[in-house]
């Protein structure tokens, strides 16, 4: 194909197909386009190039998480050195309060305090599994520090500060391994699924969560609403890989499979803080599908099926309610959905709607933003003060 040819199958212009040949930075929304205009994987697209330069100015999370990275990432010498002195017995029961407490602060959107707890907990996690050095209290205490670690994981991928991320939710995978806890040791390769999609790590967050989902596969037939959720969202990570990476056969298969443990939860399903996460169920279910309908840029689709009665607010008596986190999400796809469509005004009523309700998440979403530059390219007319008002929050210049 010529590039105009290629600009013309993929929906995209053909000055961006100069770009991309050109070595140029792109969305991975263009590589998702480009890549089924091509028939290949999306990961094939991503090719290792030398990183940018620099810039002058000190990158301001550097200090921001000076103490989270001492907590993670301790020196390692030559020398074994004790990282804490054994004192007084901990309180594995206060702690893990502690921790959980963190978690409400996470889910709440209070970053700030969950940034400022997390070096502490991390601290008194290390020192638990150091005095406990057998016995069901070194297992507790590592299904402590699992916690505490899975928290920072979720917290920095949020965040957007991904190696870190890796650090401490590989230790929270290790710890649940060593206490041979496997219901949290999925909950922590379903963050990790998160971050490799986050990273663009396509094939290996297909993978990684299509094996877990294997093993943990519980028999249906007395199987826990917790089994079943960290089934379920192992299944959503795989398709939410697959999807992304042109593969939409294999989206469709890990779908049915999260429906089937949807259908087995029966409604939303909170549960454990630290076995998934969050809520699981149809609506959870559903709401994915729409994401992945964005996704491969069906906004049509979106609009028509988050005007239905069963994925709105109204269904919730029956549903139960979504996690806050993953209904901000739905309400950005469909605020997409509608700058793409043309419905700037209704675009614009979807994320006012998410920062009345979460301002500090929308803030780290780069999609709001994405969203908001495509409003302001798109408005033929004067912009309303409330765009005005909503690209100054999100950081952006149009």
């Amino acid at each position: 194909m010529s590039q105009e040819e290629l600009a013309h199958v993929a929906g995209v212009s053909p000055g961006t197909v100069r770009k991309v040949e050109q070595g140029g930075m792109v969305r991975m929304e263009t590589l998702h386009a480009l890549a089924r205009a091509l028939g290949v994987n999306t990961a094939v697209l991503m090719a290792s190039e030398a990183p940018e330069p620099v810039g002058r100015a000190e990158e301001p999370n550097r200090i921001n998480l000076i103490q989270l990275r001492a907590a993670l990432t301790p020196p390692v010498g030559l020398v074994d050195v004790d990282a804490e002195a054994i004192g007084e017995e901990p309180n594995l029961r206060r702690f893990r309060r502690a921790v959980h407490d963190g978690a409400v602060l996470y889910h709440s959107d209070s970053y700030k305090s969950v940034a400022s707890q997390l070096p502490g907990l991390l601290r008194d996690a290390n020192s638990a599994v150091s005095f406990y050095d057998s016995g069901d209290e070194h297992r507790q205490a590592l299904l402590g520090r699992a916690e505490a670690m899975q928290l920072a994981g979720r917290y920095l991928t949020q965040v957007r500060q991904y190696d870190l991320a890796y650090t401490a939710l590989s230790g929270a995978i290790s710890d649940a391994r060593s206490a041979g806890d496997r219901l949290t040791g999925a909950s922590g390769v379903i963050g990790m699924c998160w971050l490799l999609l986050r990273q663009g790590r396509l094939d290996e967050a297909e993978n990684l969560a299509a094996a877990t989902a294997d093993l943990v596969e519980p028999r249906m037939s007395r199987a826990t609403p917790d089994e079943c959720a960290a089934w379920g969202w192992l299944a959503l990570r795989a398709a939410a890989a697959a999807g992304r990476n042109n593969r939409p056969q294999e989206a469709r298969q890990y779908h049915r499979i999260a429906s089937a443990a949807a259908s087995a939860v029966g409604r939303e399903h909170t549960g454990s803080f630290f076995r998934h996460w969050t809520t699981f169920g149809p609506l959870t279910v559903g709401m994915k599908g729409v994401e992945d309908a964005m996704v491969i840029g069906d906004a049509r689709t979106v609009v028509r099926r988050s005007g239905e009665d069963a994925m709105s607010p109204k269904a919730w008596k029956t549903t139960g309610r979504p996690s806050d986190n993953d209904w901000n999400r739905h309400r950005l796809d469909v605020a997409r959905a509608h700058a793409q469509t043309g419905d700037l005004s209704a675009a614009m009523d979807n994320l006012a709607g998410v920062r009345r309700e979460s301002p500090e998440w929308l803030r780290h979403q780069r999609l709001a933003a994405e969203i908001m530059q495509e409003i302001l390219r798109k408005r033929k007319r004067t912009l309303t003060a409330d765009m005005r008002d909503m690209a100054d929050y999100l950081g952006v210049i149009g």
